[in-house]
């Protein structure tokens, strides 16, 4: 009976091992848990509330709302398309935050409300995906940054709120009746385009005017009073991706593909940590490197291997397994005295010929002992062992 081993054998990891193994790992974890942290730290500190009129951060517009309400003017928030659109009127002012995010359906929409409205719509730095829409016949130039403005119009808000901070969005008016101020290189970042009736557009290249923190500069409180308080109503809209409320959509928004619906920085992180995954793969492949033979801890004799593997064959059944090991084992230990190469011994054409030389037996018998088929029991298996056993010693002594 074999000793058992109360030390670790040489297939078990010492805590050393297992730390250094692990290590890389949690480094990068470690580093993806610290980035994870700082980045929402930042984000929640940074910009929270952008542009909401509840917000007191510097990038909220707390001030400008509260201001408002001191001169009369009734401030409503609206977080859906049809509480915005439901709101308007001729005594109205709806200030749209971010119009960009709205699909063509709901600028069809908007669109629509704005012109039946007679009141005013302000728009926060439509481009592009807006403008054709919401202001038809304006055309959008590069944009540029915020600063310090002069009207440079006859509109009489910009000529009493004198130089503001405005930049961002530049337009083009073409042929438009539109009232074009704040001059950026030439083109207007505050556009204000007449409706029907007393309605009209104001379209505002950047927000940041409205910002707690940019309210008190320049003259950016004064024009945001007259754009935002000509009217006794604002209602302020925060539009969302959550927002599908009067959406009438169009044939092309029902065949989006789903990766066209994915916002692109999940699809920037995944390719990203694709590329983490496939270089941590080579790093931990480079490691295993080639095989070292170990000794083994303890001595095990050959007879308890043996018996050990025999054990197995019989839990399993694997009597054809059993018996194609005693019989290859047998051939390979005969052939050379027989004068066939190792190479051959398996082959019956030139082994069974050199065995009938040297032990005259009846046909079939040596075939049938080295290359028969399996024993039908436990019986047979032995009787084979022993069978083979005394072929081997008839060729030994022969």
């Amino acid at each position: 009976m074999s000793r058992t081993a109360t030390s670790a054998t040489s297939t078990s990891l010492t805590p050393r091992q297992m730390w250094t193994r692990a290590r890389g790992t949690l480094l990068v974890l470690a580093l993806l848990l610290i980035g994870g942290v700082v980045l929402a730290t930042a984000r929640s500190t940074g910009q929270h509330g952008l542009l909401d009129p509840r917000s007191a951060d510097p990038y909220g517009s707390r001030a400008v709302a509260e201001l408002l309400k001191a001169q009369g003017v009734t401030v409503d928030i609206a977080v859906t398309l049809t509480e915005a659109t439901r709101a308007t009127g001729a005594d109205t002012t709806l200030l749209v935050t971010t119009p960009d995010l709205l699909t063509p359906g709901q600028q069809s929409t908007l669109h629509t409300a704005m012109t039946g409205s007679a009141g005013r719509t302000v728009l926060l730095g439509p481009g592009i995906p807006s403008l054709d829409t919401l202001a038809p016949g304006l055309d959008t130039g590069t944009s540029t940054e915020v600063a310090p403005l002069e009207p440079a119009c006859s509109l009489p808000a910009a000529g009493r709120a004198g130089s503001v901070d405005l930049g961002g969005e530049r337009y083009e008016t073409g042929t438009t009746t539109a009232d074009a101020c704040y001059l950026s290189e030439g083109l207007p970042t505050l556009v204000r385009v007449p409706g029907p009736g007393t309605a009209d557009t104001v379209l505002l290249g950047s927000a940041e005017l409205l910002y707690n923190k940019r309210l008190d500069q320049h003259g950016n409180a004064s024009l945001a009073l007259q754009l935002l308080g000509s009217r006794p109503h604002l209602v302020w809209y925060l539009p969302s991706l959550s927002d599908t409320t009067a959406d009438t959509g169009s044939a092309d928004d029902a065949t989006d593909t789903f990766l066209e619906l994915v916002p692109s920085g999940w699809l920037w992180g995944t390719l990203q940590l694709a590329v983490a995954a496939v270089l941590a793969a080579v790093w931990r492949g480079r490691r295993l490197g080639p095989l070292v033979p170990e000794r083994l801890p303890v001595a095990v004799r050959a007879s308890e291997a043996t018996e050990g593997r025999a054990r197995l064959y019989r839990k399993t059944d694997a009597r054809d397994r059993a018996a194609g090991v005693l019989r290859t084992a047998t051939r390979g230990r005969i052939a050379p005295l027989l004068g066939v190469p190792t190479k051959d011994a398996h082959s019956p054409d030139l082994l069974l010929p050199a065995l009938s030389a040297r032990l005259p037996a009846t046909a079939g018998t040596h075939q049938e002992l080295l290359f028969g088929p399996a024993p039908a029991d436990d019986a047979a298996l032995v009787r084979l062992a022993d069978q083979l056993d005394a072929l081997e010693r008839e060729v030994r002594t022969s």
